[in-house]
């Protein structure tokens, strides 16, 4: 073999075996570590970006497909990570890349997984298993290594965890408080609560001036009134894993905080923990957004915007009439243009703002930009409550 076809050539001839739950099997090879995982097999349509969404507490427990045919094309950056370590449970690309092509990469891809654990597959028809996955839904599902034989695959993956019923928040969550300092001239003070935050998040609102405590999500009323020298300015509720119907603690947490009138702001999971607070139902999706090229309309501005989702689950509320609620009127602000699915809520008491919360990512890492307003409005909203 010469140098240039050795430099080119396949990183791993190890076989390697998916089952999903209704018994669809796919053989590949290895990528990333080997041995052996479970969790819920879930599609993701971006093209780019897969080194924050490997870093993306929202995917604990989650086996991730990556529609886009070849992965890993820039490798591994010590810059990009949304977290401090991979959250995926297991990786399925189709082609990886060989060797990792940018003037940033650290490493590749492949030894990232390896050195986290992260059992992958790679070299199978991810057409195909997102096709299945469209049709029948996201299931649970197994790789493997070191199984050969299908069925007693299937029998292990059977017995694995769901993600309904499955509250993750305080699994993914910080164990200690910590402060991102405001930019600039400090201007607020929000407490937000860590159900599996992206890092980019406490940035955005940073640049904007706003000192960012970020607290366990185990956090109580008390600590979180407890924030900055007389009290937080608002409150934040972070994206996270896990099933919402099965969050309670954050829920009656953010109640105590409407009642107080404090300002709030929620991403993602934060936005289904609003709705439930505010007396709404969720469910779960059949194979939910994931991606960051999501049409969605600010029913506010009646502003089209393509954002970016990870979301298994949505909140059950009428899109076309308010709803009163104990703390003021809560209306639908979001709709998702491609299966109109709640991807916002706005809380009003006496005609003034007083909460709000959207289903995707504004802080768009990565992802596109257009909804990076959204921390704008919320600097608003603190403005106006001050």
């Amino acid at each position: 073999m010469s140098g240039f076809e050795a430099r080119f050539a396949r990183t791993s001839t190890t076989g390697a075996l998916l089952v999903l739950e209704d018994g669809r099997t796919f053989h590949g090879e290895a990528y990333g570590a080997e041995g052996e995982t479970f969790g819920e097999a879930v599609f993701n349509t971006g093209m780019t970006g897969y080194q924050e969404t490997l870093t993306d507490p929202s995917y604990h427990r989650q086996v991730v497909v990556m529609t886009a045919p070849h992965i890993g094309n820039t490798g591994i950056n010590d810059e990009d990570p949304e977290s401090k370590r991979i959250w995926v449970a297991g990786y399925v690309v189709r082609e990886p890349a060989r060797i990792p092509s940018n003037w940033r990469s650290r490493r590749s891809l492949d030894e990232e997984l390896k050195a986290q654990g992260v059992v992958g597959i790679s070299g199978i028809d991810t057409r195909a298993l997102t096709r299945h996955l469209r049709e029948r839904g996201a299931m649970r599902v197994g790789i493997s290594t070191v199984e050969t034989d299908p069925a007693k695959l299937l029998e292990r993956v059977k017995g694995s965890a769901e993600m309904s019923g499955a509250n993750l928040s305080e699994a993914v969550s910080t164990g200690e408080a910590y402060v991102v300092p405001a930019q600039g001239e400090k201007r607020f003070t929000v407490a937000a609560l860590d159900l599996g935050i992206k890092d980019m998040t406490p940035q955005r609102m940073s640049e904007r001036g706003i000192e960012v405590h970020v607290l366990p999500a185990t956090a109580s009323i008390d600590e979180v009134l407890a924030v900055g020298d007389n009290g937080p300015d608002g409150l934040f509720f972070s994206n996270g894993p896990g099933d919402p119907a099965a969050t309670t603690g954050q829920v009656e947490l953010l109640q105590q905080a409407l009642e107080r009138e404090l300002p709030y702001f929620g991403i993602c999971f934060g936005n289904q923990l609003f709705g439930r607070a505010l007396g709404f139902g969720t469910y779960k999706l059949k194979y939910g957004h994931r991606g960051i090229n999501q049409p969605v309309m600010d029913l506010t501005t009646r502003k089209v915007e393509v954002t970016a989702h990870n979301h298994g689950f949505a909140v059950d509320a009428p899109v076309d009439a308010p709803t009163e609620t104990p703390y003021g009127t809560a209306t639908v602000s979001h709709v998702c243009l491609n299966d109109d699915v709640v991807e916002g809520l706005e809380l009003r008491a006496e005609g003034r703002l007083k909460a709000f919360s959207v289903q995707y990512h504004p802080e768009a890492a990565a992802g596109p930009h257009d909804a990076a307003y959204l921390f704008d409005r919320f600097t608003t909203l603190l403005e106006e409550n001050a």
